[in-house]
């Protein structure tokens, strides 16, 4: 099935925030477990479970999402149709239902590819299904990083994301660079601020310039305030350099699909077309008209609305994992 969008949300905007708005975050039963991670921290995973699934899927948020993310649950409650099974990351930070903070001084940010690949280690040793992964946007950019980093693993049977950046630099400046996209940065910048000013008070042997960090307005003085400082990184410009997935696309091996729209308020013009030369024949993209970002909204009418973006990813990896 084609994408088409609702002819009551062509704006790309309003593509991007509707579901936001009007969706539930509480489609499915989820069973929480909180890990130990490698480095002495904490890891929240909520799982979809399953009587006799034949599939597993990992699944990753965006920027400030959670597992009660809109399109999260979405996904969850197709992977539930299918009788599948399913395993959401809260990334460090971001775990919602009581707030769950880290234990160390770090949060997670584009390039980090670490919890992943913990937890899809973890999970590979327990199940004896074939595991599959989606992540959109942030979470996109950390799934094909890392199935870059490993070409050749075989942990994972196929890959699809949503909404992927591709290069970190060129999407910071895009966002910041026009009115609606620094409202999208100042909505971001809030939340992440606030957990950037609490990890200061618990961890005051942090080398990080705080005032810098909060009086930032856009993406790239926050990320040279406090991504990069927290991180490991020399800047913000090390940090999009040594993250942005562009760079991992021609050495992924897994089967990978990658759903974009061209009229994402979050992707530049260019960024595409760059990602599409540069990935390996196992990367197919799936590429829209309209969409906006991680938006993809169908139906006739408000009330009737469907998630194409959702039902194709689903379908896809359900199909590429050996499944009819």
């Amino acid at each position: 099935m084609t994408f088409s969008p609702a002819w009551w949300l062509r704006n790309p905007h309003a593509q991007t925030v509707w579901g936001r708005i009007t969706r539930s975050r509480r489609l499915v039963e989820l069973r929480r477990e909180i890990v130990t991670t490698p480095d002495g921290d904490e890891l929240v995973l909520d799982h979809l479970d399953a009587a006799n699934p034949a599939l597993h899927f990992i699944l990753m948020h965006g920027l400030e999402g959670s597992s009660r993310s809109v399109y999260v649950q979405g996904m969850l409650a197709r992977i539930a149709k299918r009788g599948c099974s399913a395993t959401a990351i809260n990334f460090r930070s971001c775990a919602r239902e009581p707030e769950h903070f880290n234990r160390r001084p770090r949060f997670y940010h584009s390039g980090e590819t670490g919890d992943f690949d913990f937890v899809a280690r973890a999970l590979a040793s327990k199940l004896s299904i074939p595991i599959v992964a989606f992540g959109a946007s942030l979470g996109g950019n950390v799934l094909l990083k890392w199935l870059g980093e490993h070409p050749g693993e075989t942990i994972l049977t196929a890959a699809a994301t949503i909404s992927v950046p591709y290069d970190l630099g060129a999407g910071a400046k895009h966002l910041d660079e026009n009115p609606i996209g620094r409202l999208y940065v100042r909505s971001f910048l809030r939340t992440l601020k606030r957990k950037v000013a609490r990890m200061v008070r618990e961890h005051p042997s942090i080398e990080l310039d705080l005032d810098r960090a909060m009086n930032a307005k856009s993406f790239r003085a926050f990320d040279d305030a406090a991504t990069a400082p927290l991180h490991g990184f020399e800047n913000g410009q090390d940090y999009y350099t040594r993250s942005s997935s562009l760079q991992f696309l021609s050495k992924i091996t897994v089967p990978t699909l990658c759903v974009s729209a061209k009229d994402d308020p979050f992707l530049p013009p260019g960024v595409l077309p760059r990602a599409q030369a540069a990935a390996s024949p196992a990367v197919q993209f799936l590429v829209t008209e309209h969409g906006g970002h991680v938006g993809f909204v169908m139906g006739p009418a408000p009330w009737r609305a469907t998630y194409w973006a959702e039902q194709t990813i689903v379908e896809w990896l359900f199909q590429a994992a050996g499944n009819r």
